[in-house]
C-alpha cells in the first residue's frame, strides 16, 4: 500500500503542469532613433559613463557618495527590497511538505452520578497525552504555487528596480541641486559686483553734483539703479540657504552650509552626448524594467487563478505516541500513525473562482498599459532632455555674445558721457541691460548643466556602484 501511495505521489509531481500563458514581451512601436538625433543610431550612450566620471567636481562627488550612504529614501527602498525578497520565500515554502511537531495533553474527572458504577474504576480522573509529528502537503499538480512563486519573484525584481530608480534619481538630484546652488552663487557674485559698480557711480555723480557740474536727477537715477541691484541680493541669499538645506536633506544631514567646488563656468561637460539606441532604454531604465517585472507577475497571477478551476491534491500524515501516562508516551504500544490523501474539486462557489480569474486578466491589461506608458514616457523624457541640451547650448552662446557686446556698450557710454557726447540715460540703460543679461547667462549655464543631468537620468545612467 505504501509503495502504491509513493508511486502515485511521484507520478503526480512528474506529470504536473503549469497552467496559464508563459510570458512574452509585448510588441509595440519603438522609434528607430531618438527625436533630435540626426546621425545613425549608435550603441554608445551617455548613460554608460559612471557618475563619478561625468560629474568631476570633487565636492559634488563627495556629496553624492554621502547621499548614496545616508539618503532616507534609498534606505527605505533597500528595506522594501528585503521585504519582497522574504515574500518570495514565503510563496515558495508551500511547494514543500509542512511539518509540525505536536505535544498536548488533557485531564478530566467523570461524575459518578452520570456514568454507571460498573464503568468506573477506583479513580474518576483520566489523563491523555499526545506527542507526534504531523505532515501536510499540497501537491502542486497544476502549478498554482509555482505561478504564485513566479509572481512574488517578479514583484521582488520590480521592487529592486524601484530601489535602483531611486538611486539614479538621487545621483541626478544631488548633481542638479548642486548646479543650481552654483548658479545662484554666480548670480550673487554678479549682483555684488554690479552693486560695487553702482556704488562707484553714485560716488562719482555725488562729487559732480557737489562740484556743480552735474544735476540731482542723474544722482537720483544712479541711486535708484543701485537699489534695483541691491534688492536682488537678499532674495538670492535666501534661495542659496534653501538650496543648501535641500542638499543636506538629500545627503541625510541637518541644515547647514555646503562646501563649494568648481565654479559654474568651470564645470565639466562631456565633449559628445550620445543618446544610444532607443530599444536599449527598455533594458536600462529602472521604471520601464519595473513595469515589465510587474507585467510578468500579473501574467503569472493568471496561471495561478486558472489553476483554481482544477482539483487540489493533498497528503496528510501523523506519527507519534498517545498514552494515559506521560511516562509511557514513548512506549512501543503507545505508538500511533495515520496517513490520508484527498482530492478537492471545486464545483460551485457563486462564480468566485471565475470572477477571480477575470480580475487577474484585467490586472494584466492594466500592467500592460503601465509598461507601454513607462516605455513611451522614457522616449519622451530622452527627447525632451536632448532638445534641452541643444537649445540651452545655443541660448548660452547667444547670451555670451550679448554680454560681451553690452560690456563694451557700458564702457563706451561712460567714455561718451565723459566727453559730453551722451547723457546719463545711456549709461543707466547700458548698466541695467548688462546686469540683466549677465543674470540670464548664469541661468542659461545652469540650465545647460541641468539638461545634461536630466538626459543622464532619462537614459538610465548613474546606477553604477
Amino acid at each position: 500500500m505504501a509503495h502504491t501511495v509513493l508511486a502515485l505521489v511521484v507520478g503526480l509531481l512528474l506529470s504536473g503542469c503549469t497552467l496559464g500563458p508563459d510570458y512574452m514581451r509585448p510588441n509595440f512601436l519603438i522609434p528607430d532613433n531618438h527625436r533630435g538625433v540626426v546621425s545613425a543610431p549608435q550603441a554608445e550612450s551617455l548613460a554608460d559613463i559612471p557618475w563619478w566620471e561625468l560629474f568631476k567636481d570633487p565636492v559634488l562627488q563627495d556629496l553624492t557618495r554621502q547621499a548614496l550612504a545616508n539618503n532616507y529614501d534609498l534606505r527605505i527602498a533597500a528595506a522594501r527590497v528585503e521585504e519582497t525578497r522574504a515574500q518570495v520565500g514565503v510563496a515558495r515554502s508551500f511547494l514543500y511538505p509542512q511539518l509540525n511537531a505536536n505535544f498536548g495533553g488533557s485531564a478530566e474527572q467523570v461524575s459518578r452520578r452520570t456514568d454507571p458504577p460498573q464503568t468506573l474504576n477506583s479513580s474518576r480522573s483520566f489523563q491523555n497525552w499526545f506527542l507526534g509529528l504531523s505532515m501536510a502537503w499540497e501537491l502542486d499538480v497544476f502549478g498554482r504555487i509555482r505561478r504564485e512563486t513566479e509572481a512574488a519573484t517578479n514583484v521582488y525584481l520590480a521592487t529592486d528596480q524601484g530601489r535602483r530608480g531611486i538611486l539614479i534619481a538621487l545621483v541626478a538630484d544631488v548633481a542638479q541641486s548642486y548646479f543650481v546652488l552654483r548658479e545662484l552663487d554666480l548670480e550673487l557674485e554678479i549682483s555684488r559686483r554690479t552693486l560695487q559698480v553702482n556704488d562707484d557711480t553714485i560716488e562719482f555723480y555725488r562729487r559732480r553734483v557737489d562740484g556743480g557740474v552735474s544735476n540731482q536727477l542723474e544722482l537720483d537715477q544712479s541711486v535708484a539703479n543701485r537699489a534695483r541691484t541691491a534688492a536682488s541680493i537678499p532674495e538670492l541669499e535666501r534661495q542659496i540657504t534653501v538650496q543648501e538645506n535641500l542638499i543636506n536633506f538629500l545627503v541625510g544631514r541637518n541644515p547647514g552650509p555646503i562646501p563649494r567646488g568648481a565654479a559654474l563656468t568651470d564645470q565639466y561637460q562631456p565633449p559628445s552626448i550620445p543618446a544610444g539606441i532607443p530599444s536599449d532604454l527598455l533594458e536600462r531604465r529602472p521604471d520601464v524594467k519595473a513595469a515589465e517585472d510587474l507585467l510578468v507577475a500579473a501574467n503569472a497571477d493568471i496561471g495561478a487563478a486558472k489553476a483554481l478551476f482544477f482539483p487540489n491534491f493533498s497528503l496528510t500524515a501523523t506519527l507519534g505516541g498517545a498514552s494515559h501516562d506521560l511516562s509511557n508516551i514513548m512506549d512501543k504500544r503507545a505508538q500511533i500513525w495515520s496517513a490520508a490523501g484527498g482530492v478537492l474539486q471545486p464545483v460551485f462557489q457563486g462564480w468566485r473562482i471565475f470572477s477571480n480569474y477575470e480580475a487577474t486578466k484585467a490586472r494584466f491589461d492594466q500592467a500592460l498599459a503601465q509598461y507601454e506608458k513607462a516605455a513611451q514616457n522614457g522616449f519622451r523624457e530622452v527627447a525632451d532632455a536632448l532638445v534641452g541640451v541643444e537649445k540651452f547650448q545655443e541660448l548660452r552662446t547667444e547670451l555670451e555674445k550679448s554680454v560681451d557686446a553690452l560690456g563694451n556698450a557700458a564702457r563706451l557710454s561712460r567714455r561718451r558721457y565723459d566727453t559730453g557726447l551722451a547723457n546719463y540715460l545711456e549709461i543707466l540703460i547700458a548698466d541695467q541691460q548688462l546686469f540683466d543679461q549677465e543674470i540670464l547667462l548664469a541661468r542659461a549655464r545652469g540650465s545647460q548643466l541641468s539638461a545634461v543631468v536630466q538626459l543622464y537620468r532619462a537614459l538610465g545612467g548613474g546606477w553604477q556602484q
